[in-house]
Protein backbone atom coordinates (compact mmCIF):
# COMPACT_ATOMS: atom_id res chain seq x y z
CA UNK A 1 0.00 0.00 0.00
CA UNK A 2 2.74 2.56 -1.23
CA UNK A 3 -0.10 4.82 -1.84
CA UNK A 4 -0.48 5.53 1.69
CA UNK A 5 2.60 7.39 1.91
CA UNK A 6 0.96 10.04 -0.12
CA UNK A 7 -1.49 11.35 2.09
CA UNK A 8 1.13 10.73 4.61
CA UNK A 9 3.63 12.91 3.60
CA UNK A 10 0.93 16.19 3.83
CA UNK A 11 0.35 15.15 7.30
CA UNK A 12 4.46 14.84 8.09
CA UNK A 13 4.57 18.39 6.65
CA UNK A 14 1.52 19.71 8.83
CA UNK A 15 3.25 17.90 12.09
CA UNK A 16 6.94 19.21 11.30
CA UNK A 17 5.43 22.67 10.84
CA UNK A 18 2.89 22.73 13.37
CA UNK A 19 5.27 21.58 16.62
CA UNK A 20 8.28 24.14 14.72
CA UNK A 21 10.80 21.76 13.56
CA UNK A 22 12.29 24.10 11.40
CA UNK A 23 12.05 23.00 7.73
CA UNK A 24 14.86 23.06 4.74
CA UNK A 25 15.21 27.01 3.81
CA UNK A 26 13.99 28.46 7.20
CA UNK A 27 15.49 29.98 9.74
CA UNK A 28 14.88 30.20 13.69
CA UNK A 29 12.12 32.50 14.60
CA UNK A 30 10.40 32.40 11.16
CA UNK A 31 6.70 32.58 11.36
CA UNK A 32 4.55 29.05 11.31
CA UNK A 33 2.91 29.68 7.76
CA UNK A 34 6.25 30.21 6.25
CA UNK A 35 8.10 27.62 8.14
CA UNK A 36 5.15 25.29 7.57
CA UNK A 37 5.12 25.62 3.28
CA UNK A 38 8.77 24.89 3.33
CA UNK A 39 7.83 21.64 4.73
CA UNK A 40 5.52 21.68 1.68
CA UNK A 41 8.03 22.21 -0.56
CA UNK A 42 10.53 19.91 0.42
CA UNK A 43 8.20 16.69 1.58
CA UNK A 44 4.97 16.49 -0.46
CA UNK A 45 5.93 18.94 -3.42
CA UNK A 46 9.31 17.57 -3.34
CA UNK A 47 10.31 14.03 -2.11
CA UNK A 48 6.76 12.64 -3.29
CA UNK A 49 6.54 14.18 -7.38
CA UNK A 50 10.31 12.56 -7.11
CA UNK A 51 9.32 9.34 -6.05
CA UNK A 52 6.18 9.18 -7.84
CA UNK A 53 8.47 9.99 -11.08
CA UNK A 54 10.41 6.27 -10.01
CA UNK A 55 6.84 5.22 -9.59
CA UNK A 56 5.60 6.05 -12.91
CA UNK A 57 8.53 5.41 -15.07
CA UNK A 58 10.87 2.42 -13.52
CA UNK A 59 7.49 0.53 -11.63
CA UNK A 60 5.35 1.82 -14.56
CA UNK A 61 3.55 -1.51 -14.74
CA UNK A 62 3.11 -1.86 -11.17
CA UNK A 63 1.63 1.67 -10.58
CA UNK A 64 -0.92 1.33 -13.62
CA UNK A 65 -1.99 -1.90 -12.11
CA UNK A 66 -2.80 -0.29 -8.72
CA UNK A 67 -4.09 2.79 -10.26
CA UNK A 68 -6.56 0.50 -12.47
CA UNK A 69 -4.58 1.50 -15.61
CA UNK A 70 -2.58 -0.11 -18.30
CA UNK A 71 0.92 1.02 -19.09
CA UNK A 72 1.46 3.53 -21.69
CA UNK A 73 3.80 6.57 -23.04
CA UNK A 74 1.46 8.97 -21.36
CA UNK A 75 2.62 7.33 -18.00
CA UNK A 76 6.13 8.12 -18.69
CA UNK A 77 5.15 11.88 -19.44
CA UNK A 78 3.27 11.85 -16.28
CA UNK A 79 6.72 11.12 -14.16
CA UNK A 80 8.78 13.02 -16.27
CA UNK A 81 7.02 15.95 -15.30
CA UNK A 82 7.08 14.84 -11.84
CA UNK A 83 11.07 14.46 -11.44
CA UNK A 84 10.29 18.21 -12.80
CA UNK A 85 7.79 19.46 -10.56
CA UNK A 86 9.75 17.75 -7.55
CA UNK A 87 12.93 19.19 -8.08
CA UNK A 88 11.24 22.59 -8.61
CA UNK A 89 9.60 21.96 -4.88
CA UNK A 90 12.49 21.24 -3.34
CA UNK A 91 14.29 24.16 -4.53
CA UNK A 92 11.61 26.33 -3.82
CA UNK A 93 12.00 25.22 -0.41
CA UNK A 94 15.31 27.53 -0.21
CA UNK A 95 13.04 30.60 -2.26
CA UNK A 96 10.43 32.95 -0.71
CA UNK A 97 6.67 33.29 -1.86
CA UNK A 98 6.88 33.93 -5.30
CA UNK A 99 8.67 30.77 -5.89
CA UNK A 100 5.70 29.13 -3.89
CA UNK A 101 2.57 30.84 -5.90
CA UNK A 102 4.45 30.07 -8.81
CA UNK A 103 4.80 26.00 -7.96
CA UNK A 104 1.21 26.28 -6.47
CA UNK A 105 -0.06 27.54 -9.54
CA UNK A 106 1.86 24.54 -11.27
CA UNK A 107 1.14 21.74 -8.65
CA UNK A 108 -2.81 22.94 -8.39
CA UNK A 109 -3.11 22.72 -12.33
CA UNK A 110 -1.87 19.14 -12.31
CA UNK A 111 -3.34 17.46 -9.24
CA UNK A 112 -6.81 18.77 -9.64
CA UNK A 113 -6.92 17.65 -12.76
CA UNK A 114 -5.58 14.59 -11.69
CA UNK A 115 -8.62 14.31 -8.87
CA UNK A 116 -10.97 15.13 -11.47
CA UNK A 117 -9.97 12.48 -13.37
CA UNK A 118 -9.97 10.07 -10.52
CA UNK A 119 -14.00 11.00 -9.31
CA UNK A 120 -14.94 10.56 -13.16
CA UNK A 121 -13.27 6.90 -13.43
CA UNK A 122 -14.35 6.29 -9.90
CA UNK A 123 -18.04 6.92 -11.29
CA UNK A 124 -17.84 6.10 -14.71
CA UNK A 125 -16.02 2.36 -14.82
CA UNK A 126 -16.25 1.59 -11.29
CA UNK A 127 -12.29 1.77 -10.57
CA UNK A 128 -12.36 1.94 -7.17
CA UNK A 129 -8.61 0.69 -6.55
CA UNK A 130 -6.47 2.05 -3.80
CA UNK A 131 -4.86 4.20 -6.58
CA UNK A 132 -7.52 5.77 -7.80
CA UNK A 133 -8.94 6.27 -4.85
CA UNK A 134 -6.85 7.45 -2.09
CA UNK A 135 -4.41 9.55 -4.14
CA UNK A 136 -7.39 11.67 -3.68
CA UNK A 137 -6.90 12.50 -0.38
CA UNK A 138 -3.20 13.99 -1.83
CA UNK A 139 -4.41 15.49 -5.00
CA UNK A 140 -7.10 17.47 -3.04
CA UNK A 141 -5.05 17.98 -0.09
CA UNK A 142 -1.64 19.50 -1.28
CA UNK A 143 -3.64 22.21 -3.23
CA UNK A 144 -5.50 23.03 -0.36
CA UNK A 145 -2.34 23.00 2.32
CA UNK A 146 -0.64 25.26 -0.57
CA UNK A 147 -3.28 27.89 -0.40
CA UNK A 148 -4.16 28.10 3.26
CA UNK A 149 -0.37 28.29 3.68
CA UNK A 150 -0.39 31.32 1.17
CA UNK A 151 -3.17 32.51 1.99
CA UNK A 152 -1.48 33.05 5.58
CA UNK A 153 2.18 33.94 4.77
Amino acid sequence: MGILFLPASLLAAWLLGAIGVIAPGSETGVDFASNSIRWMMTIPAGGMFIASGLMHTIFAQRTAENIGWKTNGFQYEVGFFSFGVGAAGIYAAYLDKSAWVLLAVVISAFLLGAAANHVYEMVKDRNLKPGNTIVLVYDLGLPLSLWVLLALV
